[in-house]
């Protein structure tokens, strides 16, 4: 019976959670034969129930130390539920078994052996922990005679630690009467007279006489002994403690042996490893979280931001990846308030629905920025904080060049931050770093194969790409690809004619296509153009070339666009570099550098973990430009952030610039891509950005605002609104409902702001909110938060602009026409050229992805509000084909910005009484 109900049991399981299945672990030391046998029966019945059965074997030579070992593993392996020791441990080496079985986690010590379990069973807490299987066995057996444990008089005779300890518990905490005799009680005979319910496990041969039982007693006899027997062929029977044949006589109910507690014994084993995986089920079901909030104390006036961030105690990161339901082994972390989240969470999690997906964009800004980072961290502490939804933010890693130079840190605002600041704005886990070095790899593999192309014929480059080694030539795997690129199918080096290894060895790269640079994360204008190759060694072999910052780098948007290592490993191999001197893409495969990169990158592919201010969970990850790249987080911690909040929770992310830049190349290159649909665009605007767009005076940073922007004028806010109705126009391109959130700073009046939402809702927008999230953190955007709910609930009807088979030059139309409002487009000579070469190429059926000023819909930085009839002119395209799109140059613009006169890092120094990190990020 109660290996039928647990096997419904377990069907019921995995057809609530598709692809889990309950495991167990059986851990041998040696190899005794009555283990073997005893285990081959555990391994039987977990089959016939649907359990995952996992029997290791350690030889009798383990040690203490390599048991500790193996049972540490076990410990950390979410797919093993139940896990236990099989004793004796067979070892030749001397072990405390005290030591081992108080090893294994009480939540999966299933056999309930260790000091945790028993403690709590001898206090009563039975529905909190694991109770010996055999004790566990006989009071199923005894509950299925029918007859009442309360107040009844209980006997048990032994007292080990496995069986008659820990049953004289179990039946006192069910309410029976108990008295535990042993080898030193003196009136065993009369004590087991007294007893309605009899539990023997003395190891003593049909100790217990028939004529000493109670009539009507329950007798459960757990022994198991062996007594010569000349008819059996082995010579001996195995019989129990009880003598059976005259007991059966007295008792109303009595146990065999064999065949009577040991098959129970097997099935409660099987039951608590059931129970564990139903434990374990609820503990980390996605969706259900259990997670404490962090409580602002508001000030007034609002303190600056560091001292925000540090007057907030983080919670440890373990606790926040716990509470969202991550495993402890898909979590690493990095100190005490970040940490990477391995990839594992989202395989295990693929079969759970997705939550609703809420992208953040903007009106077109002011050098200031309007806040989208800030309302992103307000929104997600308002729904999680505040209207206890399960939600996440997903937000970009901010480059150091900015942090260091005018516009600081990237974290949010005043009490809408991520936290600790400084660790989110510096290195955090060195995945920018790692991008740095995979770039710069290329780069050097650029030159040098250019280098060596040069001074050496076709055979010595032959020798050295595919050197002998101990007498054998061989091709790596990379370089078979190549092969086969070249339509080579032969993999023995010494089958290449002269033909095929002149092709095979010469990349012929035509030194004016290179379009890879290095990069460096910091702001140095005198990196826009250097001189390389200069040393003697380099054989007057030098050419004009760049820094970028690292950001840029196309490594940085692969990484945001992957859905895998795999995935990200064939992007990089994709990735072309530069052309041949016969117009040939040459790529980073062809570099023959594929792999290291996947190797640098291995680590800077999981997400990272932190928290805002009041305690809700963010993924950081990823951070690519919002010109000549797609401006948004990574695909992989949205993905993984939507399963893990459930199909009623919530996904923040941001999107960079803009809605006309950053918003539409979220759904037109990153939700093409991630398969991803959004349910909700919240779209930041603010009263000092529509003054400016009215007509309003030039806003500059580290200037003082001009009056307009600090006293009200109803006249100019209403004649910049044209750029709030444009660009939530532009959110309706794609099907998805619009709200709007009015960033309110203590400059503007009641009027100004009511203005914002009037115009914003007859616009379109499903609703437009005041929001003071700066000042009070999530309290401030409880109304955008229910604007968020409830737009959620309405259609999205999500389509993307373009149809990617459409030729370059209609995608790119389409776009300036669409969304910037232009009347047409120009492309510039170069443009042309770009066009015919990259259609050539086979890269013409690649999404679009502008680069263009974020100061105005236009191509010119000082148009404002919402201009039309522009020709849009687009003076190059280039291709980031390992990212997977082609991003047009329009007007001027340089990927590595200089310092300003005076930079951020004149505020940032070490504190010299915390060590810690002092400045205004």
């Amino acid at each position: 019976q109660v290996r039928d109900r647990l096997k419904q049991q377990v069907i019921e399981m995995k057809e609530k959670f598709p692809g889990f299945r309950p495991g167990l672990a059986i851990l041998q030391v040696g190899n005794r034969d009555d283990s073997n046998l005893y285990i081959n029966m555990k391994l039987k019945a977990a089959a016939e129930i649907g359990i995952s059965a996992n029997h290791i074997k350690l030889p009798n030579t383990a040690t203490e130390a390599d048991v500790l070992k193996c049972i540490a593993s076990l410990n950390a392996d979410p797919a093993v539920h139940g896990f236990i020791v099989q004793l004796p441990l067979d070892s030749n080496k001397p072990i405390n078994t005290e030591k081992i079985t108080n090893a294994v986690a009480p939540e999966k010590d299933v056999d309930g052996l260790s000091s945790i379990n028993a403690g709590k069973l001898s206090r009563g807490d039975l529905g909190d922990c694991f109770i010996p299987c055999t004790p566990k066995g006989c009071m199923e057996l005894i509950r299925q005679t029918g007859v009442q444990v309360t107040g009844k008089r209980a006997v048990v005779i032994g007292r080990s630690k496995i069986v008659g300890a820990p049953m004289h518990d179990l039946l006192l905490w069910n309410n029976a009467t108990v008295t535990t005799c042993h080898s030193k009680t003196s009136t065993l005979a009369e004590e087991v007279g007294k007893a309605d319910i009899l539990v023997v496990a003395a190891g003593k041969a049909e100790m217990v006489k028939g004529e000493w039982i109670k009539p009507g007693a329950i007798v459960i006899d757990c022994g198991i002994n062996h007594v010569p027997d000349s008819t059996k062929a082995s010579g001996k029977r195995v019989v129990g403690d009880v003598a059976y044949n005259t007991a059966k006589e007295k008792a109303s109910y009595i146990t065999p042996v064999p065949g009577g507690v040991g098959p129970m014994t097997v099935a409660m084993l099987m039951q608590s490893t059931v129970e564990s995986a139903q434990r374990f089920l609820e503990k980390f079901q996605p969706g259900k979280w259990t997670i404490q909030y962090n409580q602002l104390n508001l000030k007034m006036p609002v303190p600056s931001d560091i001292e925000i961030s540090r007057s907030c105690v983080p919670k440890p990161i373990e606790q926040v990846a716990s509470e969202v339901g991550l495993l402890p082994d898909e979590v690493e972390p990095y100190g005490q308030t970040k940490a990477k989240v391995q990839l594992s969470a989202l395989n295990r999690l693929k079969n759970q629905p997705d939550g609703k997906y809420v992208v953040v964009t903007g009106i077109t800004p002011t050098p200031l920025g309007e806040g989208k980072s800030t309302t992103t961290v307000g929104l997600v502490q308002a729904l999680g904080a505040h209207l206890h939804q399960n939600v996440f933010a997903c937000v970009r890693q901010p480059s150091q060049g900015p942090t260091f130079g005018i516009k600081g840190g990237a974290a949010g605002g005043g009490y809408c931050q991520v936290v600790p600041m400084e660790e989110f704005n510096l290195h955090l886990t060195g995945d920018i770093h790692a991008i740095t070095a995979a770039n710069n790899l290329v780069a050097a593999a650029i030159d040098a194969r250019m280098f060596h192309e040069l001074t050496q014929s076709d055979q010595a480059l032959y020798n050295r790409l595919v050197p002998s080694v101990n007498g054998v030539r061989k091709f790596s795997d990379i370089q078979i690809r190549r092969l086969q690129k070249l339509g080579i199918n032969k993999t023995d080096p010494a089958a290449l004619t002269k033909e095929e290894i002149n092709a095979f060895v010469r990349l012929d790269i035509d030194p004016g296509t290179i379009t890879w640079q290095r990069v460096l994360d910091t702001n140095d204008r005198f990196l826009r153009k250097i001189t390389i190759g200069q040393s003697p060694t380099e054989k007057g072999f030098s050419r004009t070339a760049q820094f970028d910052i690292t950001v840029s780098s196309e490594i940085m948007a692969v990484l945001a666009l992957a859905d895998g290592l795999d995935d990200m490993k064939k992007r990089f191999g994709r990735m072309v570099v530069a052309s041949s001197k016969k117009g040939q893409p040459v790529t980073a495969d062809d570099l023959g550098v594929t792999g290291a990169l996947a190797v640098l990158m291995k680590d800077a592919i999981k997400p990272n973990l932190m928290q805002t201010l009041e305690g809700t969970p963010v993924f950081v990850h990823a951070g690519p430009f919002a010109n000549i790249a797609h401006g948004n987080s990574s695909v992989l911690a949205d993905k993984i952030a939507l399963k893990l909040v459930g199909k009623d929770g919530f996904v923040v992310t941001e999107a960079g610039f803009g809605a006309d830049i950053g918003m539409e190349k979220f759904f037109d290159i990153k939700c093409r891509y991630s398969g991803l649909r959004p349910h909700v665009v919240v779209l930041v605007a603010t009263v000092r950005a529509l003054k400016m767009h009215g007509g309003g005076p030039a806003v500059t940073a580290g200037v003082p605002l001009p009056k307009e922007y600090t006293e009200e004028n109803l006249q100019l806010l209403a004649n910049g609104c044209s750029n709030l109705n444009k660009q939530i126009q532009n959110a309706q391109l794609f099907g998805v409902p619009v709200v709007v959130a009015v960033n309110a700073f203590k400059t503007d009046t009641k009027a100004e702001l009511a203005l914002v939402v009037q115009k914003a809702k007859e616009a379109g927008a499903f609703d437009a909110v005041e929001c003071t999230h700066w000042a009070e953190g999530g309290k401030g955007a409880l109304a955008l938060a229910r604007a968020v709910q409830r737009a959620s609930q309405s259609p999205s009807n999500f389509r993307f602009l373009y149809n990617m088979e459409l030729p370059v030059v209609d995608k790119i139309r389409l776009i300036a026409q669409q969304v910037y409002g232009a009347r047409d487009i120009e492309l510039l000579p170069e443009a042309e050229e770009k066009v015919a070469i990259y259609t050539k190429q086979g890269f013409g059926n690649l999404p679009i992805c502008m680069a263009k000023t974020h100061l105005s819909l236009s191509h010119d930085p000082e148009q404002k509000g919402a201009p039309t009839g522009f020709v849009l002119p687009i003076r190059d395209i280039r291709a980031s084909v390992g990212a997977g799109f082609l991003y047009p140059l329009v007007g001027t613009m340089s990927t590595m910005p200089g310092l300003p006169t005076r930079p951020c890092f004149y505020d940032i120094d070490l504190d010299p009484v915390s060590g810690g990190v002092n400045g205004l990020f």
